[in-house]
């Protein structure tokens, strides 16, 4: 039977899996594990991607994600290429690491988004990599010990963390003239933006005091939100999502929350569907994870998206065409090393269109742009960022 395409959803909840090649071991050590996070960390603040839940184990990872504007493909395939090149290089293999693709499974948020972070961090201890609960809340291959404060977020790239350095001023926490009182005030690698509880304020990084914006990567934003549906102080919220998370011990390995679509969300149990209509009943779809309406929905957005694509699939030239003749552009200007208005919006447009429309490869529309896929890239958020991109999706490509 093939294979499903892919169900990309941006702004949904994804449950992202990935197994060695024959159940083989993909992490063979901590600093396999390390670098894999710090790859993974500098993927998530680049394409600006949330991460609410993760667990590495010796032969698959987990990972509970809201993609951005990025598609979960191409998350994905700079997260485990890289990472199984450095592997083979460090172990002196070759071949493949990953076992076929990864799995990913479409979530609805309001049911299933709690309950897959507390599915995801008890992992390590159902597979009795850690000895007891007490002991995985400090254990370090998974978020639970960061959501807890009980271990740094390392989730926070190390690259975001030297350049917010260089930012600070002496009176600013972290700056190394700092006294060490101030420095601990960050407890568990994020300085939570809720109340205290102590009645003191956050700091705004408006106030004149504090001139220079320190703004959170966005790794720590994620854990203020998982934490926002436990409390509203920092504390009270630790201790009810410890909790929560606790009670999920006794439920065991939960088949429902691997599946999608209605009667596989029920561990293929139907009595709990009696009640419906059979025509909703039967809405269901491996990919994806919710109720029959939720369901139903993600695959109407996902064929008009579809359906506009395979509609509209123009090579890349006539597409190049398009765009400049409407802005009265030759090619050899849209080529040149001209950094003007025009051209710069002329190259979003081609780039947005190109890439996250039709699927095109950044290298390649770099190529006939004259510039590196990353500019691509870089042209394309722009574009999402400061145009009218319905508008420009109604005038090139219907």
């Amino acid at each position: 039977m093939p294979r499903q395409p892919r169900l990309d959803a941006p702004g949904l909840i994804q449950h992202v899996m990935a197994r060695g090649i024959e159940r083989r071991k993909i992490f063979r050590d901590d600093d396999d594990r390390e670098s894999f996070l710090q790859r993974f960390a500098l993927i998530l603040e680049e394409t600006q991607t949330q991460c609410y839940a993760w667990a590495l184990m010796p032969n698959h990872f987990h990972l509970l994600l809201r993609i951005g504007p990025t598609p979960l493909s191409k998350v994905m395939r700079r997260l485990m290429t890289g990472y199984a090149v450095t592997f083979n290089g460090r172990h002196r293999r070759r071949g493949h690491l990953f076992q076929n693709r990864y799995k990913s499974v479409i979530c609805e948020e309001d049911p299933y988004l709690l309950e897959l972070i507390r599915y995801i961090h008890l992992n390590p201890l159902r597979a009795k990599l850690v000895k007891d609960f007490k002991e995985l809340d400090k254990y370090p291959w998974t978020g639970h010990s960061a959501i807890l404060g009980r271990r740094k977020n390392v989730l926070v790239s190390e690259v975001r963390n030297l350049k917010s350095k260089d930012q600070r001023t002496p009176n600013q926490p972290g700056h190394p003239n700092k006294d060490k009182a101030s420095v601990s005030s960050t407890e568990g690698g994020f300085s939570f933006s809720l109340s205290s509880g102590k009645g003191k304020k956050r700091e705004d990084p408006s106030d004149p005091v504090n001139p220079v914006k320190n703004e959170k990567p966005l790794a720590e934003k994620t854990i203020e939100d998982v934490l926002l549906h436990f409390g509203e102080t920092k504390k009270v919220a630790r201790q009810r999502y410890r909790q929560f998370v606790k009670k999920g011990i006794d439920q065991g390995k939960r088949p429902e929350l691997q599946g999608g679509g209605l009667v596989r969300s029920a561990g293929g149990d139907k009595r709990g569907l009696l009640g419906r209509k059979k025509e909703e009943r039967e809405k269901g779809d491996a990919r994806i994870l919710g109720s029959g309406d939720f369901v139903e929905g993600v695959l109407e957005s996902s064929k008009e998206s579809y359906d506009i694509r395979k509609r509209n699939r123009i090579n890349l030239e006539d597409l190049i065409q398009r765009v400049i003749a409407d802005a009265s552009l030759e090619m050899t200007e849209l080529k040149s090393s001209k950094r003007n208005g025009r051209i710069s919006k002329v190259r979003a447009v081609i780039s947005f269109l190109a890439v996250n429309q039709l699927g095109m490869s950044a290298t390649e529309v770099g190529r006939k742009l004259g510039i590196t896929g990353m500019g691509v890239g870089k042209c394309a958020d722009r574009a999402k960022k400061n145009l009218d991109t319905q508008k420009i999706i109604e005038q090139y490509l219907r």
